[in-house]
């Protein structure tokens, strides 16, 4: 866990894999938003808040492939794949399949 974390920072600029919290202050929901989509990655994020229906607005303003809230874990039945330089394409469930897929329309009376 890294505290005192300000806008700017490395650790909070590079995408880090592994166990890290950075804790970063904010003024409202916006500045939080702000921060969280200022960066050129976008494989996930994290909500916590007790009034869901907050979180879910939040949620919808992030910029990531997968969006959690009050849940830290991952779902293989929701389709994961990041935003920006994060990911290439969507994996699991249904979702992974359609980057293997090339969509064709056949038109025409009789076709």
């Amino acid at each position: 866990v890294f505290g005192h974390v300000r806008p700017g920072m490395t650790i909070e600029k590079e995408e880090i894999f592994g166990p890290v919290l950075s804790v970063i202050s904010y003024d409202d929901d916006d500045d939080a938003v702000k921060i969280a989509n200022d960066t050129v990655y976008g494989l996930a994020a994290y909500v916590q808040s007790g009034d869901i229906d907050h979180a879910r607005k939040i949620a919808s303003r992030l910029r990531a492939g997968q969006v959690s809230i009050n849940y830290p874990e991952w779902d293989t039945f929701a389709p994961f794949g990041g935003y920006k330089q994060s990911g290439n394409g969507r994996e699991y469930a249904d979702w992974a399949i359609h980057d293997f897929l090339e969509i064709k329309g056949v038109i025409g009376y009789g076709a």
